[in-house]
């Protein structure tokens, strides 16, 4: 298996849909909506299938869960071309941008600030999304290991360890409290959890329009491995 695909893999299993199908080496994913990533068909692999039946599979897969059609496609790869013949387009109105990164790098270090807690608290969620949907609670509150790094009435981060891979993401600062260090402290105290947990390197999403973001991991050594877009009929 090359390195894309298990990375793939891996971010899909420390972000778990309510309903992910099989097709072939596809898996079809639904959540009632919440992120691209758990609505959509991660299209590595062989589908067993033709293209062409692939998507309209993905596509009855989508009516049946109540969800657009979508397919996470990474860049650069036949299988894009593929279904780029098949009529598909960039989905230039993703509300998460039309293209994003998987970044990987080592466990973040530095001065610490906050805590882990090992369930997010009502607190945690009025950072991360507010009140919490059905489907919001299942794909951040579900994974093989989890830690929800808190600031208190400051910042969140979600971390999930699949294997030994720190996987970050839903990191939030409030608005008033950014540019501080804030968001790098915590990822810190994330950092020093995974390592105490086994964890040896990390990876995380990124859409590549939120150049404060990539700026911030870039500073924390991490650098691009590949990139995905969603697609759509």
């Amino acid at each position: 298996m090359d390195s894309i695909t298990e990375l793939e893999l891996l971010c899909a299993d420390a972000w778990p849909a309510l309903v992910d199908e099989g097709l072939g080496q596809w898996r079809l994913r639904a959540a009632g909506g919440f992120t691209g990533r758990a609505n959509s068909a991660l299209t590595t692999g062989d589908p067993g299938v033709p293209i062409p039946e692939a998507l309209a599979t993905t596509s009855a897969f989508a009516a049946r869960h109540g969800i657009e059609p979508a397919a996470h496609v990474t860049q650069g790869t036949e299988t894009e071309r593929r279904i780029r013949e098949a009529g598909w387009q960039p989905a230039a109105d993703h509300p998460g941008g039309v293209e994003s990164m998987v970044m990987t790098g080592p466990l973040p270090d530095g001065d610490p600030l906050g805590e882990v807690l090992d369930k997010p608290t009502r607190q945690w969620w009025d950072l991360a999304v507010g009140e919490p949907t059905a489907a919001q609670r299942h794909v951040l509150g579900t994974g093989p290991l989890l830690g929800f790094g808190y600031v208190e009435a400051a910042a969140v981060v979600r971390g999930c360890i699949v294997d030994s891979t720190l996987h970050i993401s839903r990191l939030s600062v409030r608005p008033a409290l950014r540019r501080q260090g804030t968001a790098r402290r915590l990822l810190a105290t994330l950092g020093a959890w995974a390592r105490d947990c086994g964890a040896q390197d990390a990876v995380l999403q990124v859409a590549t329009h939120n150049t404060a973001a990539i700026r911030l991991y870039e500073g924390l050594g991490f650098t691009e491995h590949h990139r995905y877009g969603y697609w759509r009929p």
